[in-house]
């Protein structure tokens, strides 16, 4: 029943850390007026949040179309020709990695999104990150995996049910849109 559904979201979010996600607005606010960019990335459903992220808080945090100050997010889950060449010729465990060290600067952030936070692209990307001054976040699930071990921010969703916890990360990602576009807008008015 969806009721019994709702009921795990509401027990899962209750146990929530909320401090995370609002210092997550916080970081990207930052990155929003020094001009880094946001790079993010996971695998399956998580880079469709990936995309999802980058899409929304790219283009829902304008005041209007014409503003030109804008945040500067990329997924890196996008470019699947350049995400296949890597993985044939290189490995899979390389196609994150190699597209950040083409595109990354120290000061930019990354948010490597990952259920189990155990998965090798993602730890292998956050790995090169940090050794280059990039500010890292992970969002995960089930215990944290090596992942939230790693990273300077977790936005941890206390649950080893993956479609829970990705749909709780999607559920995050709304209200970090959501919220700091009212703050970029409220500066931008």
């Amino acid at each position: 029943m969806i009721t019994s559904y709702f009921s795990k979201v509401r027990e899962v979010c209750g146990r929530m850390d909320a401090e995370p996600v609002e210092t997550l607005i916080h970081i990207l606010y930052g990155a929003y007026e020094q001009g880094r960019r946001v790079f993010i990335f996971g695998n399956g459903g998580s880079a469709a949040n990936a995309s999802h992220f980058c899409e929304d808080v790219a283009k829902g945090t304008l005041a209007s179309m014409e503003t030109e100050k804008r945040i500067k997010a990329i997924s890196l889950t996008d470019n699947v020709p350049y995400i296949t060449a890597w993985a044939n010729d290189e490995g899979y465990d390389r196609i994150f990695e190699q597209q950040l060290i083409s595109l990354c600067e120290a000061g930019d952030v990354t948010i490597a999104i990952s259920g189990s936070g155990n998965s090798p692209n993602v730890l292998r990307a956050t790995e090169y990150a940090e050794a280059h001054g990039m500010f890292n976040v992970g969002m995960t699930g089930y215990d944290g995996g090596k992942l939230g071990k790693m990273v300077k921010l977790q936005v941890h969703v206390p649950s080893f049910d993956m479609g829970l916890v990705e749909g709780v990360h999607g559920m995050i990602i709304h209200y970090v849109v959501d919220t700091l576009g009212e703050r970029i807008c409220a500066k931008t008015s």
